[in-house]
C-alpha cells in the first residue's frame, strides 16, 4: 500500500514517458494520479529574436501535447480530468502544479546525462531542488 495520497507525474511526451508512468502506477496504490506536461514558450526557445508571431505555432504545440497526454492517460487508466498541459519553465511549473494540487510525490523521468548536459542541469534536477514534497526520478532507457 502506498503512503502517498496524490502523485503528480510530469512527463516530456517522449517514447520513454511510458516508463515513468508505469513506475508511478506501480507505487501508487490507492493514490490519486495526475499527469502533466510543460511546454516552454517558443519565445524562450528563440529568445524573442524571430520577428514573427509564434502564437499559432504555440497553440498547435499545445493541442498536440493535449492529445498525446490524453492518449497516455487513457492507456494507463488515468482520468482525463487529471491531465494538465501548461506553458512555462518546466521545473517551476511542475512545482506550482504539485503545490496547487497538494501532491505529496512528484515523479519525473531522468535520462542520466553526463558531461555538458549534467553541468547545465536538467528538468529532473530542477524539480528535485525546490519541491515541497518527495520527488522520484525514474531512470529511463532511451530507445534509439
Amino acid at each position: 500500500m502506498s503512503t502517498y495520497q496524490h502523485i503528480v507525474i510530469a512527463i516530456d511526451l517522449s517514447q520513454e514517458s511510458g516508463e515513468v508512468i508505469a513506475k508511478a502506477t506501480q507505487i501508487a496504490g490507492s493514490a490519486k494520479l495526475s499527469l502533466m506536461h510543460v511546454i516552454e514558450p517558443l519565445t524562450f526557445a528563440y529568445g524573442g529574436d524571430i520577428p514573427m508571431d509564434l502564437s499559432e505555432v504555440q497553440e498547435q504545440l499545445q493541442t498536440q501535447a493535449k492529445d498525446k497526454l490524453a492518449a497516455l492517460a487513457s492507456q494507463y487508466g488515468i482520468d482525463a480530468e487529471h491531465c494538465n498541459v501548461v506553458v512555462g519553465q518546466p521545473a517551476s511549473e511542475i512545482h506550482r502544479v504539485a503545490d496547487e494540487d497538494k501532491a505529496d510525490l512528484i515523479v519525473v523521468g531522468s535520462h542520466g546525462r553526463s558531461g555538458l548536459a549534467l553541468l547545465l542541469g536538467s528538468t529532473s534536477n530542477g524539480v528535485l531542488h525546490g519541491a515541497n514534497c518527495d520527488v522520484l526520478a525514474v531512470r529511463v532507457h532511451p530507445t534509439d
